[in-house]
């Protein structure tokens, strides 16, 4: 299927590795360029290279998301120099940590503000483009606590909440937002390879919970982002998408 995302340009904050990398990865498998940032230089460097490989233009920097200013004048930075953009996700997050003054102002500056300054410093240019979508990413224990109270999840649950409303702002100006929230996904690189490696039961316990009976992919949640940010889901904005395997018991209305 074509997702009618050649050429198109896309800025992934966050993104060198897990969902991030997926993304990135099917984003240029699709022929859309890309503009990814982290912390990790090393990281940023082998996946920028691997996206040129795939025949697209790809950049990247080292930025810490939580610096307000230099992670605003990437987004920007990056959307100049691709010639637009036309797609905006961040994925950066503090993570599920244990509540603590530290971790709570990691999640609101993480979590919750770099969604919002990055789509923020992206407006101008997602503006222009006549396909323009903002993929949140969220979570299944912001809608459904699983695992205790912690900031990773109230302030995803913050987030989901602003992409609702921002869904409906933004829509007379032909801008869709919507949200994605998986579930326990399995990274080789991931939080859940460490539990399946140090906390074994902890691991098995959890899988029991997914009717599916496994953990998804990254892959999986990627190939579902990019359908729902392509032109292919043009009528589609204010929804979120629980990739979960099945684990949540709500029922959807």
């Amino acid at each position: 299927m074509d997702l009618q995302m050649r050429g198109r340009k896309a800025v992934l904050a966050g993104a060198s590795k897990g969902i991030g990398r997926a993304v990135a990865r099917a984003l240029a498998a699709e022929g859309c360029d890309v503009a990814i940032c982290a912390r990790d230089q090393a990281g940023i460097d082998t996946l920028t290279a691997e996206l040129q490989a795939a025949g697209v233009r790809a950049i990247g920097a080292s930025v810490d998301m939580s610096d307000a200013q230099a992670y605003r004048q990437w987004v920007a930075g990056a959307c100049e120099e691709l010639g637009g953009c036309d797609l905006f996700i961040s994925f950066g997050s503090n993570g599920g940590a244990p509540a603590s003054e530290d971790t709570w102002r990691g999640a609101y500056e993480l979590d919750l503000m770099a969604t919002w300054r990055g789509i923020d410093a992206a407006m101008p240019f997602l503006e222009k483009s006549d396909a323009a979508s903002v993929v949140v990413i969220s979570t299944t224990v912001a809608i459904e606590p699983a695992f205790g109270p912690q900031p990773y999840a109230a302030l995803k649950a913050a987030v989901t909440n602003y992409a609702g409303a921002l869904a409906h702002s933004l829509a007379p100006k032909g801008i869709r937002v919507n949200t994605v929230s998986p579930g326990p996904i399995l990274i080789s690189d991931g939080v859940w390879q460490k539990i399946r490696e140090g906390r074994p039961e902890f691991y098995e316990k959890t899988v029991a919970q997914i009717p599916l009976g496994r953990m998804g992919s990254a892959e999986e949640v990627a190939n579902a982002v990019l359908f729902l940010a392509s032109p292919l889901s043009a009528f589609t904005t204010g929804t979120n998408l629980v990739i979960d395997g099945g684990m949540t018991k709500r029922v959807q209305h």
